[in-house]
């Protein structure tokens, strides 16, 4: 009986250990003159999470670079962005919803941002709708954005003075935030988040619960799910998997040099379409560090 235990708490033990390593992977092969590694983030994870991620910084530690979907450490970069989620002045957005629908977001931005649409009603919907989504996401959730675990290596990196490169340019990042979606769309979702902001919690919650298990492609699989009625949806992961393609090609020169430590949104990574399938395909060896 006494085995028995012993045996059952040394797997549950080596479960624990196993569950981190699925989010840290090592990528060689492919003429590279030096691993790289590509860490699975999750913006709601504090930074602490960190350091439960075995050799996560040994593997830092071994690369000359980091690499990110967008460098935010741009700061004429980040002000440009701000300048694209303004409205033409031409756009009014009480010309796209009903007088009922106007008040009810209206009312919902006051009650959780503290401001209502007639200081933000020069913002995009997609802005606003990402507004509104962060402070669920700090009420339910206790996302801190100053202690996120996706930006920890790259302002690591700014503050060591090791270079840190962008996969989108500033107009991709633009376009991905603003205006990949339809402006129609862009207000139906506003709408949606508004009316049903528990559909965006409960999506949340479940993607972190997978993200903590190392589960990277039941959350691409989640996110392009048809049952999938958030505002993260089905056609939004098309244009992620589209990407994913794009960014093997950019990757290319930083793997061929190596050493470069690479931290995207779990969700980029998993699936048959995401960039760990994608980088096989492409020829590299990708295996999960420490498994």
């Amino acid at each position: 009986m006494k085995r028995i235990i012993l045996l059952s708490v040394g797997y549950w033990l080596l479960a624990i250990g196993c569950i981190h390593a699925q989010v840290l992977y090592r990528i060689s092969g492919n003429s590279a003159a030096a691993p790289s590694y590509v860490l699975a983030t999750n913006r709601i994870v504090d930074m602490t999470f960190i350091d439960t991620i075995p050799n996560v910084f040994k593997c830092y530690a071994a690369c000359n670079k980091v690499i990110t979907e967008f460098a935010m450490q741009d700061y004429e970069a980040i002000a440009a962005l701000r300048q694209a989620a303004l409205l033409p002045d031409s756009v009014r957005l009480s010309n796209f919803y009903s007088h009922d629908q106007y008040l009810e977001i209206d009312e919902a931005l006051r009650i959780n941002l503290g401001m209502g649409l007639d200081q933000l009603g020069r913002m995009k919907p997609s802005y606003l709708a990402e507004m509104y989504r962060n402070e669920l996401l700090k009420k339910w959730l206790n996302y801190d954005e100053d202690r996120s675990m996706e930006t920890f290596f790259e302002k690591v990196a700014a503050q060591s003075n090791i270079p840190v490169y962008g996969l989108d340019d500033i107009g991709e990042t633009m376009y991905m935030l603003f205006d990949r979606e339809p402006f129609h769309w862009q207000c139906e979702e506003l709408k949606k988040v508004v009316e049903y902001p528990e559909k965006e919690v409960r999506f949340e919650r479940s993607l972190l619960d997978m993200y903590r298990y190392g589960r990277l492609s039941d959350m691409a699989y989640f996110v392009k799910s048809p049952d999938n009625q958030t505002s993260l949806s089905f056609s939004d992961y098309k244009v992620y998997a589209q990407r994913n393609q794009q960014w093997v090609k950019r990757l290319t020169p930083y793997l061929r040099e190596g050493k470069a430590f690479i931290t995207l949104n779990a969700i980029y990574l998993g699936g048959e379409d995401g960039l760990l399938a994608q980088l096989k395909a492409a020829g590299y060896r990708v295996k999960a560090v420490n498994r």
